[in-house]
Parts: C-alpha cells; structure tokens; sequence
C-alpha cells in the first residue's frame, strides 16, 4: 500500500489496520464520495461534540435545527463513508429518529471496528434501539475482542451498553464477559475496571430531549 493511502486511512480513522472473523462480513459503503457540501451540513458541526458526557446548548440547537430534514437517505449515506467522522455522526442520528433499519448496518461497523473513534457511539445506538438483535452485537462483539489485549478499542463502552441494557432490561448477560474483562485489563492498568452506565443514561435523556422538542 503506497504511503498516500495509509494516510487518506489513518485520517479516516483506520489506525490499526486488524484481521478478524467479522473482515469476511459485508461493508456497507457509498459508491461515490460524499460532497464537500454535504459534510459541511451533515457532519461539520456535529461530530466533535458526539458521544461527549455533556453537550452545550448550541450543540442541541443545531440537532434540533437540522432534525426534521434528516431522512433514511442522508443517514445512509453518512453511515456508508469510510470515515470515523461520517460514520459516527450517521449512527447518531439514526438514532434522533428512530431508524430501526439500520441496525445491521451500524451492528455490522461495531463488529468490523474498521475506524476509531465510532465503536462507542454504535455500541450507545444499540443501547438505545434495545432489541434481541442490538445485544447479540454487543455480546458478539464482547466475545472476540475481549479476547484481543492487544487491541484498545471500543471494549469498555460495548461492555457498559450491555451493562445498560441488562439494567434495563432484567437480564444479565454482563456475568459471562466478567471474567474475559478482567483478564483483558491485566496489560491497561489505567483503564477504569468499573463498568458505569451513567454516560449512556446521560446520552439516552439527551435524545430523547431532542427527539421531544417541537
């Protein structure tokens, strides 16, 4: 691969370049790269403040200014970009508006961890569609990578989304990845060993704020 083309990757977030048994599984990507114009609506002034613990008030406006013109196209095609950014603020708004059909697709992206960065706002979006098929990606995805040290992705993040859920939900599927978890923090002493769910509690209030407002 020419040093050009690792950095168009590295810059859209693939840094770690990893084979895995998800590589095989379809991708979901645009046939055609995405306008400057388009970014600059769809993704520019959003996707830093994504996934944040907290968000201001100019953040929320311009969600909610730009809501009503979000449709199953516009998400799609920032969902099929290859790039951390596109993909991650995709995700996002799939779920501002409920779109249910698209949880292969960003299930798919969690499991293929092809671009940083994304990985925790896909595992928040299945912790908020809260259906059979969101929990196994999560526990799919908690099934391999738990079991790659050597990969610092998303683990924690996917792990507290499940956490969330059996919250949520009454059940308790984060007993069987306890112990993977353990032994997947032995080389990341600084890692938080705790499982919180207060971020994605914060998150799910926050869309469904924006989802409220008229």
């Amino acid at each position: 691969m020419h040093l050009s083309e690792r950095l168009k990757l590295h810059s859209a977030g693939a840094t770690i370049i990893h084979n895995s048994p998800f590589s095989e599984l379809p991708a979901f990507l645009n046939e055609e790269q995405l306008s400057k114009p388009f970014i600059d609506k769809w993704v520019q002034s959003f996707y830093m403040q994504i996934g944040y613990a907290e968000h201001d008030n100019d953040f929320y406006q311009k969600v909610i200014a730009i809501k009503n013109e979000i449709t199953p196209e516009v998400v799609a095609q920032l969902l099929g970009n290859f790039d951390w950014r596109t993909r991650q603020t995709g995700a996002y708004f799939a779920a501002i508006k409920n779109y249910t059909q698209f949880i292969d697709v960003i299930g798919v992206h969690l499991l293929k961890s092809e671009v940083c960065y994304a990985g925790g706002i896909y595992a928040f979006v299945m912790a908020w569609f809260n259906t059979d098929k969101c929990i196994t990606y999560l526990k799919t995805y908690l099934d391999y990578y738990l079991l790659k040290p050597e990969l610092w992705f998303d683990q924690a993040q996917v792990l507290e989304a499940l956490k969330f859920l059996d919250d949520v939900n009454g059940n308790n599927n984060t007993a069987e990845h306890l112990s993977n978890w353990g032994k997947f923090l032995q080389n990341k002493p600084y890692w938080n060993k705790h499982i919180e769910t207060t971020k994605i509690e914060y998150q799910i209030k926050q869309i469904k704020k924006i989802q409220e407002h008229k």
